[in-house]
């Protein structure tokens, strides 16, 4: 029996698993519905963008962008250092293909801030702010919600901010409202049950959940409003039932847009690349998704949140990094060429960060039997930046020959977040009301760094 055999018989769970219910469901025409009635001045955005990379996890400082090569073996790890295409600045050997574009990069390596715990630093670097411990949901806006609030999508048709693949914690807009929260692209379900290695290493076709339309359910059919909601589930219907759904017509209307509208489409749409683009960010979830956030950056997104994984490497650090360092080291370098390649590096702005870096001792976890790690490590970490109009082949600041501190240039994580609502327009000293109707500021550490001016 076909998915949907007739239009007739669709029901909610139907439409949830044909991604209609995350584009115009409950959720998508409040956001526009808020969105509109946050908009002032009827000013255009700047023409600005983010890609955020999450390093979940937390990426070690040693084997990516600060090797201690002159350290002791049980301080250096397994790994050698290698020499960037900018005199007297090297990576770890993992990150070859970026040591040949150093001069397109920003490396900052004195970030710091006191937590070691994976929430509450997790919580920070999309937030500006920890959170209690056991949080798992927002207790502060995500700097993503803030940028839909105050800035919008750069282009009519698509929305302004986007989570994908692997979506972490924090990005969703609390205070702010759920017309905030993030426009998601979820990992491709095949992959649920696969080790993060065997994950990297699938040559599945990339698909974008989100926007395909179930079997029987055309663009037409999406369009004809009356006709879905008649046989939508009278007991939780597609508009909120305390409102007139007539009111929400016109918010509908573009949710629908959003599905089927030609904005989206291209710029959701991975097969209008060549197969020697796609092949050069690499055949695989992570590098098809590095593709796809320059997509939508270049066709109108404001802030899109890359989620990676698999950074936290207490144990087997050597086998784990062997696996996953390659599809990132070949996705981050494809996207920096291709924003050059493009014109598209003065506007768009890629950060890739994780919430802490890891321990200057590489050694095998207490009790455990498995080959050694790091732990976690709030004091110092490493910070890639690339386009945004910043020169490139600079390195900012430098922790201790033991890779533990910062000694030159130490800069809080928060400060990254300055530097990127700053590329945006926005002035983090603005506030907005919390959920007891006290003004907060976007960040309370708002200054940017200095040597990014």
């Amino acid at each position: 029996m076909p998915f949907f055999p007739r239009l007739d018989s669709v029901n909610r769970r139907q439409l949830i698993q044909a991604g209609f219910m995350g584009l115009a469901g409950v959720s998508l025409p409040e956001i526009l519905r808020l969105r509109s009635l946050a908009a002032e001045g009827g000013e255009s955005p700047p023409d600005t963008a983010i890609i955020y990379v999450v390093l979940g996890g937390g990426a070690s400082q040693f084997e990516t962008y600060d090797p201690k090569p002159s350290a002791p073996a049980e301080i250096r790890g397994e790994f050698g250092a290698i020499n960037t295409n900018v005199p007297g600045v090297q990576f770890c050997e993992l990150m070859a293909r970026q040591a040949k574009v150093m001069d397109k990069l920003t490396i900052l390596r004195s970030i710091y801030h006191p937590s070691t715990q994976h929430s509450s630093s997790l919580h920070l670097m999309q937030t500006g702010y920890y959170c209690n411990a056991a949080a798992s949901e927002n207790e502060m806006p995500s700097i993503g919600s803030h940028v839909a609030k105050l800035r919008g999508p750069v282009a009519k048709g698509l929305p302004p901010y986007v989570a994908l693949p692997f979506v972490p914690n924090y990005i969703n807009a609390h205070a702010l409202g759920n017309g905030f929260n993030p426009f998601t692209v979820l990992d491709d379900p095949r992959t649920k049950n696969m080790s993060d290695g065997e994950r990297v290493r699938a040559s599945l076709p990339f698909r974008i959940p989100n926007l395909t339309l179930a079997e029987g359910l055309t663009s037409d059919q999406l369009r004809d409003r009356r006709t879905i909601l008649s046989n939508f589930d009278n007991a939780r219907r597609i508009h909120d039932l305390r409102h007139d759904a007539e009111a929400h017509d016109e918010f509908t209307t573009k949710a629908f847009e959003l599905v089927t509208g030609p904005a989206a489409k291209r710029a959701f749409d991975l097969d209008q690349e060549t197969v020697g683009v796609r092949d050069r960010y690499g055949r695989n979830s992570l590098g098809q998704s590095m593709l796809l956030a320059r997509r939508l950056v270049e066709n109108g997104v404001t802030f899109v949140t890359l989620g990676t994984f698999g950074w936290d490497m207490h144990a087997t650090l050597g086998k784990q990094m062997r696996e996953l360092s390659p599809s990132y080291d070949q996705a981050i370098t494809a996207l920096v060429e291709d924003l050059h390649d493009r014109g598209l590096n003065k506007r768009v702005l890629v950060v890739a960060m994780g919430e802490f870096g890891r321990a200057p001792v590489y050694a095998p976890m207490q009790g455990s039997k498995e080959g050694p790690g790091r732990d976690h490590w709030g004091d110092v970490s490493s910070v890639l930046l690339a386009g945004g109009g910043l020169p490139g082949g600079q390195v900012i600041g430098a922790s201790d020959s033991k890779g533990g501190s910062p000694t030159r240039n130490p800069y809080r994580l928060e400060r990254i977040l300055a530097t990127a609502y700053r590329h945006l327009g926005i002035d983090p000293a603005q506030t907005y009301p919390d959920h007891n109707g006290r003004p907060r500021n976007l960040l309370e550490i708002r200054e940017p760094i200095p040597e990014l001016s």
